[in-house]
């Protein structure tokens, strides 16, 4: 079963592995969204997704970076 929208944390942790030191913060939604639908992993509708959802990954995304970032 593949990552969902909803499973913000997961999905941070595969764009952590795929975009390694990339700072979430610089990341534009549109890219974001982009980078989310081309995981291999994600299995969702790229339609379901909304600013909330986006806002969710963005900043999983970034306490993950922080926490690599501070190993």
């Amino acid at each position: 079963m593949g990552l969902k929208w909803e499973d913000a944390e997961d999905l941070a942790i595969a764009l952590a592995d795929e975009h390694e030191g990339l700072d979430p913060l610089t990341v534009r939604f549109t890219d974001l969204h982009r980078y989310v639908t081309e995981l291999d992993e994600f299995d969702d509708d790229p339609q379901a997704s909304n600013e909330s959802k986006l806002e969710a990954v963005q900043m999983a995304w970034l306490e993950e970076y922080r926490d690599r970032k501070d190993d």
